[in-house]
């Protein structure tokens, strides 16, 4: 199942029972950026900012003095639930004089967050690899030709007495066929080594 990110900052607005609701949607790839996107977009006149955001296995979430559980886990499970991650979510609420209950706010805080990320923009997250692989003067030609075919990008080339040593990112899924159509076109002179995964 493909997960996403979203392509720009996104916002949803409702007003349930004369509370008003807005939900700010942002990509965010480290813990340091959602918090910064989080202070940004949080309204200090607003009766409550509550907020969630998760990248990959990392995630926090805050309720922002509504009872617990009623608004910073459900905007999570907002974002858990639209196959969302590297995303930050902040909902902002104005106080209507309607007591929503534990259950209405969860619902609320986690309705408005699900609305503004399935509007948003969304964009699939690619798994990427980077490889590193030595090539001859006479093999770089071909193999530079050959990187658009299989979504690499040329990240780093160091040259040696020989020719260079690459760093090639690419997505994971097309590594084993980068890895066989180079060792096709070398004969097999060329080995790959994975490095990093992201």
């Amino acid at each position: 199942m493909p997960v996403y990110t979203l392509a720009d900052i996104a916002t949803h607005r409702e007003e349930v029972r004369k509370s008003r609701f807005i939900a700010m949607a942002a990509p965010v790839t480290t813990p340091e950026a959602a918090m910064a996107f989080i202070a940004a977009h949080s309204d200090a006149a607003a009766s409550h900012n509550c907020w969630a955001w998760r990248i990959g296995s990392v995630y926090r979430f805050h309720d922002a003095g509504e009872p617990g559980g009623t608004a910073g886990r459900p905007i999570l499970a907002a974002i858990d639930g639209q196959d969302c991650d590297r995303v930050a979510v902040v909902v902002t609420r104005w106080f209507g004089g309607i007591l929503l209950g534990a259950g209405g706010l969860m619902r609320a805080y986690g309705g408005c967050a699900a609305s503004c990320l399935r509007l948003a923009h969304r964009i699939p997250i690619v798994e990427a690899i980077v490889l590193t692989m030595p090539c001859t003067f006479a093999d770089m030609p071909v193999l530079r030709a050959r990187l658009r075919d299989y979504a690499a990008d040329l990240e780093a080339e160091e040259f040696t007495a020989d020719g260079a040593v690459w760093r090639v990112r690419m997505p994971r899924e097309r590594a084993m066929a980068w890895a066989a159509m180079v060792s096709d076109l070398t004969r097999g002179r060329v080995q790959l080594a994975e490095q990093i995964k992201p």
